[in-house]
């Protein structure tokens, strides 16, 4: 591993996607969140993005979050430095299983956990976003708030996707207790039919911010 790591260099981005798994989301909406987060992964401008900053890679993984006591890395650090390593990267994620048991929606501890991951990076990346994906608010577990402001005080962005099928007002939320740090946004999609086209949209836009150096 550590001459692997050596020779992966700098990368421009490195991008936690955290989808939530909670009992909101049933099983045929995980299934759609994965092939959607997988598609999105393949779209040819993403991919693009991804492998076509100046240090010509970015760093990806995939982190699936319930209740307090409940976080899994599905898919660990995986560098996207071309167009096959993309398309591996989004053939797990296609694949990724669900683990963890269907429970209450703990953002807080989920986005301390997304910091732990970041924290143990296998290159040093000019960029580290977190990039969320949920229907619902946090109702378990630390509140997300104080834990959004320690990360964006590290440098750390954190994005959203809200699904707004149950809460139509989890923009506002996300906005107030979830998103934050340099060029931070949220996105929103009516429903999991359309999560595919809105991870796509969201995906361009957080490439697109790729700092030069």
């Amino acid at each position: 591993m550590g001459a692997a790591v050596a020779a992966l260099g700098a990368a421009d981005l490195a991008l936690v996607l955290m989808a939530d798994c909670s009992a909101s989301v049933t099983f045929e909406e995980f299934n759609l969140i994965a092939g959607g987060m997988a598609a999105a992964l393949r779209d040819k401008q993403v991919v693009q993005g991804l492998v076509g900053g100046p240090h010509r890679l970015s760093l990806v993984a995939v982190l699936l979050f319930s209740g307090a006591n409940a976080q899994n890395v599905v898919v660990d650090w995986t560098p996207v430095g071309d167009a096959a390593q993309a398309a591996g990267f989004a053939d797990a994620v296609d694949n990724m299983p669900r683990i963890l048991r269907p429970g209450l929606t703990a953002i807080g501890n989920a986005l301390a956990a997304a910091g732990v991951l970041l924290d143990r990076l296998p290159a040093r990346a000019v960029r580290r976003v977190i990039d969320i994906a949920g229907d619902g608010r946090a109702n378990d577990g630390v509140a997300p708030g104080p834990v959004r402001d320690a990360l964006v005080a590290e440098g750390i962005t954190i994005n959203g996707l809200c699904i707004l099928h149950e809460e139509p007002d989890l923009l506002e939320t996300f906005h107030r207790e979830v998103i934050g740090g340099a060029g931070s946004f949220a996105q929103v999609c009516a429903d999991y039919k359309d999560f595919a086209e809105a991870m796509r949209r969201k995906l361009l836009r957080e490439i697109s911010e790729k700092a030069i150096v």
